[in-house]
């Protein structure tokens, strides 16, 4: 996201773009291995996430992707701009 004031709001929860990038580290630090991961991701995102919510948050970002992997979000077209 753009800003830190931008958020994103998805089953019921609402995720700011600093609590986004707490959690795309927490998910590189914490492995579907780690016991407890989900609680362990939460607790690093902050903002009183539960770790359903974080749960939930990454089950949406598996199904963006796969949906974005098979072809069914459009790549945009982006104009060349000429940098001045």
């Amino acid at each position: 996201m753009a800003s830190s004031s931008m958020s994103t709001r998805r089953a019921g929860s609402t995720w700011t773009a600093q609590e986004n990038k707490l959690f795309e580290k927490a998910l590189a630090r914490f492995d579907r291995d780690t016991p407890d991961r989900w609680q362990n991701v939460a607790r690093a995102v902050g903002g009183g996430k539960s770790a359903e919510e974080v749960k939930m948050h990454y089950q949406i970002l598996i199904e963006d992707l796969r949906r974005i992997e098979t072809g069914h979000v459009p790549i945009p077209n982006y104009r060349n701009a000429s940098v001045r």
